[in-house]
């Protein structure tokens, strides 16, 4: 145990003190759905996948939106999209308080 000890003492500690820098977060982490309205062809299959039913699709007027506070970022969306206009992004955002909706036009 003193050998342990004696190693910790002059070692740089393995943690990072979080607040003061973003977090890097892994490969294949998954955070809040990302849109491409350019390559969207708001065919509506991803509010059909969404299990929390928190995507939006009007066809008419070409408008895609999501609650954010609703979603589950499960990626089942990202999965049926044809057109690879949906994507997961593992970027650092912060918390949100409110419920809002994000809408987006083509």
């Amino acid at each position: 145990m003193l050998k342990t000890l004696v190693k910790n003492l002059f070692s740089k500690p393995v943690t990072e003190r979080f607040p003061f820098g973003p977090r890097e977060f892994p490969a294949g982490s998954r955070g809040q759905v990302v849109i491409d309205t350019s390559a969207c062809i708001f065919c509506g299959l991803c509010q059909r996948k969404c299990p929390a039913n928190a995507i939006k699709v009007v066809r008419a007027e070409k408008t895609w939106s999501i609650k954010r506070m609703q979603c589950i970022s499960c990626g089942a969306c990202v999965d049926a999209c044809p057109k690879d206009s949906l994507k997961l992004d593992s970027k650092y955002f912060t918390p949100d308080v409110t419920k809002r909706e994000d809408t987006y036009n083509a």
